[in-house]
């Protein structure tokens, strides 16, 4: 069974404050099952979206998993264009924002590639 959408945000907020980062929930959506978006500043002023992965990434040995994919990245804009886009099509997402070292985000979250 998946856990819900606010634990999962939690956990992930104790794992990144306790690794020294820092996180705050941009927009708080739907407890039980609300779509979860990260996105990560970099020092290069460059900000990245993870949004869900394709269902297609997922193991039927580990269906309960959460994986995310990268969606963007770019400046602040083109990322808050394509949060108000997804909030338009589902106004119950997650938007979690976080500062950690990029080379260590697959620590934080389960990261699919293309």
């Amino acid at each position: 069974m998946r856990v819900t959408s606010d634990l999962f945000v939690s956990a992930l907020l104790r794992r990144l404050f306790s690794a020294g980062g820092y996180g705050a929930i941009l927009n708080r959506g739907a407890t039980e099952a609300g779509a979860i978006f990260v996105t990560c500043r970099l020092r290069t002023g460059e900000t990245i979206l993870y949004g869900p992965a394709a269902q297609t990434s997922y193991d039927s040995a580990r269906p309960d998993d959460r994986f995310f994919a990268e969606i963007l990245r770019g400046e602040e804009v083109q990322v808050a264009a394509r949060l108000d886009k997804e909030r338009r099509f589902d106004p119950d997402i997650w938007v979690v924002e976080i500062e950690a070292d990029p080379d260590r985000i697959e620590e934080l979250l389960a990261i699919t590639k293309p």
